[in-house]
């Protein structure tokens, strides 16, 4: 993505590229750093089949797409193999595992009675959310700080942007795409301003998309959030927690506060990508159909930004105007993640599901340890606590 001439690549037989990317899919645990990781190990280390600098250039572009980056990456990895056919065979490989079990278990832990032992691990793992949460906000500060620059007008901005999130996750919750998208538009009309004052159109239909958001409940209603969280989100599966939080429990009534809580911890501990927590809100709104609804409309437009973008990754990580976009949404992105710890700790239930959040902070912030590991953790603290006799429900 140079610009420079892609060298020739082996053509991939589907069954191939089903078997790798199911693989991937299946022993994908720990999010985009580990899908990443996999992924680079099978495509450039291991068969050869995609240069280094162009995998390096295909994390760039897909991180400059709204909805899942490393779903994205796995997409495009596997669309440079065997173009659409491969996209769609690599993409659904790699999501459907981790679909499948994660629908599973949100039978089981979603279900009118569940075991008791069933219901503390829910409430351990759901006490270290908020944990995680800080965790994920945190590790996108550096970059976006560094992309800001040093001249102090641009650093002023980023930290008005980060604050805007963050009242916006705890003030507005399903509106926050608006924040994000303005604070994107707001960075690309002062650097245009500062360069060469021009009308800038294409910025504008995201924000009418985000203002004409159906009223309606029901399957229309799941589809609009699962929509937001895989056409309108950005930063990664964690801003999906804001996005969708006020419009799962408080707008629509699908679950409760603790039951989000679990749906947050279930997509973190299954395999695959982050986002597919959105397929746990669609089982709690309309059963499994809900859950199929719910991924399906979340996951399209990667597949659609991939299979019509990829061959245009090149000029989108040259356009200023992108570049100027996510310099302003970044930040917004990271405050909303960060305020986004508020309302989840404010959703427990019980006193000693604080001090499971205290040693999960402890576990991944100080002593930067796993998440995965984290939140299994704080699951079977959460069983102890309910063979002690605890409250768990």
């Amino acid at each position: 993505m140079t610009g420079e001439p892609k060298p020739a690549v082996p053509r991939v037989g589907l069954g191939t590229i089903a078997r790798e990317w199911g693989w991937i899919g299946c022993t994908g645990f720990g999010g985009p750093p580990t899908h990443i990781a996999l992924l680079r190990r099978l495509c450039v280390e291991r068969r050869g089949w995609i240069a280094a600098a162009e995998f390096e250039d295909g994390i760039a572009a897909t991180n400059l797409l709204p909805g899942p980056a490393s779903t994205q990456l796995a997409i495009f990895t596997a669309w440079r193999l065997r173009g659409i056919p491969g996209a769609l065979v690599g993409g659904a490989a790699f999501i459907g595992p981790g679909l499948a079990l994660i629908l599973a278990l949100a039978a089981l832990f979603l279900a009118g009675s569940p075991p008791r032992w069933v219901s503390g691990a829910a409430a351990g793992a759901g006490a270290a959310v908020a944990a995680v949460a800080v965790q994920a906000a945190s590790s996108l500060i550096p970059a976006s700080w560094q992309r800001a620059g040093r001249r102090r007008g641009a650093r002023c901005r980023w930290i008005g942007y980060f604050l805007t999130g963050g009242a916006a996750a705890v003030l507005i919750g399903p509106w926050m795409v608006l924040v994000m998208l303005g604070a994107g538009a707001v960075e690309v009309a002062l650097r245009a301003r500062a360069a060469a004052p021009r009308p800038q159109r294409r910025a504008a239909w995201p924000l009418l998309a985000a203002v004409a958001a159906p009223a309606a409940g029901g399957l229309l209603a799941l589809a609009w959030v699962a929509f937001k969280v895989g056409a309108l989100s950005y930063g990664g599966g964690f801003v999906i927690i804001p996005m969708m939080q006020s419009d799962a429990v408080h707008v629509h009534h699908w679950m409760s506060d603790a039951q989000f809580l679990n749906a947050v911890a279930l997509g973190q501990i299954t395999p695959g990508p982050v986002v597919q927590t959105v397929a746990v809100v669609g089982y709690a709104a309309a059963g499994i159909p809900g859950g199929l609804l719910a991924a399906a409309v979340a996951f399209t437009p990667s597949f659609v930004f991939v299979i019509l973008g990829g061959p245009r990754f090149d000029r989108l990580r040259a356009d200023t105007r992108v570049q100027a976009f996510f310099a302003g949404a970044g930040p917004a992105v990271i405050g909303a993640i960060t305020g986004a710890t508020i309302p989840l700790a404010l959703a427990l239930q019980h006193a000693w599901q604080y001090g499971v959040l205290a040693l999960a902070a402890l576990w991944v912030l100080a002593a930067r340890r796993g998440v995965v590991s984290a939140l299994l953790g704080a699951g079977v603290a959460g069983v102890a606590a309910a063979f002690i006799g605890w409250p768990v429900g």
